[in-house]
Order: structure tokens, then C-alpha cells, then sequence
């Protein structure tokens, strides 16, 4: 009998002939799912109703419904026989009744709208083109810088309409009106505090302290110490500036918290989910990557790229694992010397850093202001370098390159987009701004300008002066890595924030908080100014009865979500086990696949 026309029933019943005794399992498996590999997808040729339609109505709209319906998308078929049992489907007449056919025209409404919408949306997205083609021409590791920046661009915008609402807005309104303040926080006298200088002043001047924050830029709401510290407001109403001040920065800095975790969240379930160390990744990419929805040679062009990066990263995870297995034990422990000092020394700087600031405070009055001063030029200055080495080095660099055939020249080579070192630029510009944001509350929005300006300068010289680096990134797990660093830059800002509200005195002579210990006794001297059932909820919530019980529930859900995940881990073990064990199936399938077939050949030749 000819082998290739056997029944393979007849293979599973002799395991002798070419099935080894370690491949029982295998042979197993075959044979209990050699019935199911003849059956063929069962359709209902009846017009297609959804699943939804079901738990709505509780039964089905149709007058003979037969066995349950398929998701055509999920069964592996070609597209002309799906289209072939999709046009079938649409030309049953359904025998509906007037209320089903109406919900059913009216959830196709609104789906309808809803996909609209999206795409209307998505137009408006911030520089989706831009990164869109950053992503096909340089991969999606420089693409992830991208994202990256955009993410804090709106979180500062986002951050700069919360402080404006709370604290900007109401206090240049209620100066604008002159409404009388209904009490002081403090006593009436106040040390005098004129920043301006009297007189004549060059015009040059004002260009200084334009870039310095200094002069007319000093006495603003752009800093500290030109906000009040009275509560403003009628019998009807009353405004406690102090206190809104003092409150939004604290949400400002749980709103940036809660968007970096959320985002985390995100970024580490793409990361997971596309993980590259699975067996068949590089298949997966080649087969499943291809986006058909591409429409244009320029589209296709950038997909064609896209994909060409992505095995590329893959080929180079790949090589640095091979090299990292292969060093020796001293090589290792050079390594992580290395690391291990490399991180005492940053830790240092910082905590030097911190002991600076914190004796330059002790010896100072008109201090608040001075800090955002600081954190303001910091700002400032940082955008200008880049501006400035874009214009003076960068372009320079690559028309020597260009036009100059030299051999020094061309060693030199066109510049590299260093991804790792650019994250970091953002990284301290962000944290920057949070250190600052207490002192000056409108270095958010003067952050979002920079950080738009930042995105076109990064844009021109990544395409006009730089190459593709030789190392790329994987845009997934480097997503997730950036946020990472940026959240220890935010508890770094954090520190500062908790400890120059708890324990510095104010300064004496300007801001919300003159004349007191410190700016948190703003809160108690409030909190005795409300009503006393307020107060008996507030000491209700800060209570043991109510934060025990709240933190024993808040265990039961960690607990719970913790079960899941770890569910859902082993099941995505157990998976990716599987998907091992068929590639292993399927190449013990074709190296007996090609025994068989070898003396035949040789019978035909």
C-alpha cells in the first residue's frame, strides 16, 4: 500500500513502524484527534444575528434559529467561502417582529456612529502622521520616544488647566474685582517686598529678567510670593486661597501619579502579551504582522520598515543574550561593580544636591520664589541648549559630512538618535518642573510650549542630520522602562515637595503662607473654621472605624486581583508551553515526513 495514501489510523496503530517509544504522547494525541481533523466547520446558512441580540430578548429573533451561530472571523477558512456563507446569510428573509427589527436597526445606528466618531477622532489626535511615519522610517524604539513626549506634553497641559482652575484663575479674578479679604491668615503688617526696581532701567534689562525670571517676572503669578494669603468671599460664599493653593498641588502631584501607574499598567500588558522569547516570534512577525488595512505606496513602505526593525531588534536581543551567557565569572563580577558604583555615585550627587538646597533655604528670607526662579531657568535654559545645538552643531555637523569627502569627516559620520539618552533629557526636564511646581504653579503650561517645541526640533534633526542607530529598542518593553524612570523622578519630587511643606518655615515677607511654622498648619487653622458636622465626617474618615474596615476590603480586592494574575499567568505558561511542544510535534511530523518520502524517490529514480 502505497504510504502516502494511508489512513493515518492505521500509523497511530502501529507506533513500530516509524514512532519511537519517547513519542507515545504524540501518537496519543493524533490519535484522538484524528476524527475531530475530518469534521468541517458546521454553519447555520440562516441570517446572521449576534450574541447580543440573545441576552437581550432572551430568546432568538428568528422563527427557526438551528444550532448556535459561528463568529465567521474566528474559523479558519478561506475569505471566498466566508464571503460565500456571509452572502447566503444575507439573503434569508428574516421573520422578525416590529420591536426586535427596530432594537436591531438602532444598535447598527449606533455602532455606526460610534465607529464615525472614532475615526473623526482620531484625526485630532496630537501628531499621530508625525509618529506614524517616525515609527516606519526609524523603528519603533525612537518611535516609543516619541510617544514618550507626547504623554508628557499632555500631562503637563492637563496639569497646567487643574492649577489654573484652582489657583490661578480665582486669585487674579478676586484681584481684578477687588473683593475685600474677609480674614487674614496673619497678622495685618507685612514686611514690605518690591522686587521692581525704581527709576530708569535699560532695556536690556528686561530681556534678563524675561530669561532670569527676575524684575517685573518676579512680582507675577508666575511665582510664589505673588499670591495672597487671605480668605476672599461674602457671607454667601468664601474662597480659602492658602488653602486651594497648598490642596491642588498635592492633587496635581496624585493626578500625575495616578497617569504615569495607568500607564505603566498599559505599557506592561503590551509588554507581556508581545513578549519576543516565545518560539515561532520571528514567524509570528513575518506572517501575522502585516497591517492590510495600508493603503498607498507610502503607507506599505513605512509597514515594509516597521517590520524590518522589529526582527531586527529580535536578532539583537538574541545576540546579547548569547554574549551575556558566554562571560565568565570575573567578567561578571566586573560588571556589576561597575553598576554597583556607578549608583553609589548617583545617589551621592543627589543627596549633595538636596543638602545645597537645603542650606541655601536656612539663610534665606524673599526663599519660595528664589526656588522657582531657579527651577524656572533650569527650564528655560534647557530648551534653549537644544534649540541652540540643533542650530550651531548638529546641522553644521551633518553638511560637513555631507560635502567634505575627508576621511576624518566621514569616521566622524552622521550622528546617531541616542533613544536612552534623549528619555533621560525629558526625565529631568519633567522632574524639574514637579520640583518647582509648588514655587512657581505656572511652570506646567511653561513646560507644555517647551516640550511642543522640543517635539519639531527632535523631528528635524532625526530625520535631516541623524541616522538610524545602531542599536535599536524594543518599543514595548522600553515604553514601560521609560515610565519607570520618570516615576523615581517623580518620588524624588515628591520628597521635596512633603518635606518644604511639613517642615520649612515660609518666608516671612511674601506668599499664601506668611507668618506661619510651616504651610501644612493651614490645614488644622481651616479645618476649625467648619461647620461641626463637617468636622465630626472628616474625624469619622480619619478614624480607626472607618480606615480599618477600608483597609481589611482594600486586602480582600489586592488579594483577589493577585489570585487573577497569577491565574492568568499560569495560563499564559501553560500556552506558550503548548505552542512549544506543537513546534516540536510539527518538526518531528516533517523529519518522518521526509523518511518516508526518501525511498520513494529513490524507487521513481
Amino acid at each position: 500500500m502505497d504510504p502516502q495514501r494511508q489512513d493515518p489510523e492505521e500509523y497511530a496503530e502501529a507506533p513500530g513502524d516509524f514512532y519511537s517509544d519517547g513519542q507515545q504522547s504524540l501518537r496519543l494525541r493524533r490519535l484522538s484527534s484524528g476524527a475531530s481533523t475530518r469534521n468541517y466547520p458546521q454553519f447555520n446558512w440562516g441570517p446572521a444575528a449576534s450574541e447580543e441580540d440573545d441576552e437581550e430578548d432572551g430568546e432568538s429573533n428568528w422563527e427557526d434559529p438551528g444550532p448556535d451561530l459561528q463568529d465567521l472571523r474566528s474559523i479558519p477558512l478561506p475569505m471566498a467561502l466566508k464571503r460565500a456563507v456571509r452572502q447566503v446569510q444575507q439573503m434569508q428573509v428574516p421573520v422578525a417582529s416590529k420591536t426586535s427589527s427596530w432594537k436591531q436597526k438602532k444598535r447598527k445606528s449606533l455602532q455606526k456612529i460610534k465607529m464615525n466618531a472614532k475615526e473623526f477622532l482620531s484625526f485630532f489626535m496630537l501628531w499621530r502622521k508625525s509618529l506614524q511615519k517616525i515609527g516606519g522610517n526609524f523603528g519603533g524604539g525612537v518611535q516609543s520616544y516619541f510617544l514618550f513626549l507626547r504623554f508628557l506634553v499632555v500631562l503637563n497641559f492637563v496639569s497646567f488647566l487643574l492649577i489654573a482652575g484652582f489657583v490661578f484663575i480665582p486669585s487674579m479674578v478676586f484681584r481684578s474685582v477687588g473683593t475685600g479679604p474677609l480674614n487674614h491668615t496673619g497678622p495685618e503688617e507685612c514686611m514690605q517686598y518690591e522686587p521692581n526696581p525704581q527709576g530708569l532701567v535699560v532695556f536690556y534689562n528686561y530681556f534678563l529678567d524675561l530669561l532670569s525670571g527676575t524684575g517685573f517676572m518676579e512680582y507675577s503669578y508666575l511665582f510664589y510670593g505673588y499670591y495672597s494669603n487671605t480668605l476672599v468671599g461674602d457671607t454667601n460664599f468664601s474662597y480659602n486661597i492658602p488653602l486651594a493653593y497648598l490642596f491642588t498641588a498635592v492633587f496635581y502631584f496624585a493626578f500625575c501619579l495616578i497617569c504615569i501607574i495607568a500607564r505603566m499598567g498599559t505599557a506592561a500588558r503590551v509588554a507581556v502579551a508581545t513578549g519576543g522569547s516565545a518560539v515561532g516570534a520571528y514567524s509570528m512577525i513575518v506572517f501575522t504582522g502585516w497591517d492590510y488595512g495600508s493603503l498607498g505606496d507610502g503607507a506599505t513602505k513605512l509597514k515594509q520598515k516597521n517590520i524590518h526593525y522589529r526582527l531586527q531588534v529580535d536578532l539583537e536581543e538574541e545576540m546579547m543574550k548569547k554574549r551575556a551567557a558566554a562571560l565568565t565569572l570575573c567578567q561578571k563580577v566586573v560588571l556589576y561593580s561597575l553598576r554597583i558604583l556607578m549608583c553609589v555615585v548617583a545617589f551621592g550627587l543627589i543627596i549633595a544636591a538636596c543638602a545645597g538646597i537645603f542650606q541655601a533655604t536656612v539663610f534665606s528670607q524673599c526663599w519660595e520664589t528664589r526656588v522657582g526662579q531657579e527651577m524656572y531657568k533650569l527650564t528655560l535654559f534647557d530648551l534653549i541648549v537644544t534649540v541652540a545645538v540643533l542650530v550651531l552643531v548638529e546641522f553644521p555637523r551633518r553638511m560637513l559630512v555631507d560635502n567634505w569627502s575627508n576621511k576624518a569627516a566621514q569616521w566622524l559620520g552622521r550622528q546617531e538618535f541616542v533613544v536612552s539618552a534623549n528619555v533621560l533629557g525629558l526625565v529631568y526636564g519633567q522632574t524639574v518642573v514637579w520640583a518647582g511646581a509648588l514655587f512657581c504653579p505656572l511652570l506646567p503650561v511653561i513646560n507644555t510650549v517647551k516640550f511642543v517645541i522640543l517635539f519639531y526640533c527632535k523631528k528635524i534633526t532625526l530625520f535631516h542630520n541623524c541616522r538610524p542607530a545602531l542599536r535599536t529598542f524594543r518599543s514595548t518593553t522600553s515604553t514601560f522602562v521609560f515610565l519607570v524612570v520618570l516615576l523615581f523622578g517623580w518620588a524624588m519630587a515628591t520628597l521635596v515637595l512633603i518635606y518644604s511643606v511639613a517642615e520649612i518655615q515660609p518666608s516671612m515677607g511674601c506668599g499664601p503662607f506668611r507668618f506661619f511654622p510651616y504651610m501644612w498648619a493651614i490645614v488644622p487653622t481651616s479645618f476649625h473654621r467648619l461647620s461641626k458636622v463637617t468636622q465630626e465626617f472628616l474625624f469619622f474618615i480619619g478614624s480607626q472605624a472607618f480606615s480599618i474596615p477600608l483597609f481589611a476590603l482594600s486586602c480582600v480586592v489586592m488579594c483577589y486581583f493577585i489570585a487573577l494574575a497569577a491565574v492568568y499567568g499560569r495560563s499564559v505558561t501553560l500556552l506558550k508551553a503548548q505552542l512549544k511542544q506543537e513546534g516540536r510535534d510539527k518538526q518531528f511530523l516533517v523529519k518522518q515526513i521526509e523518511k518516508l518520502s526518501r525511498p520513494l524517490q529513490m524507487a521513481t529514480y
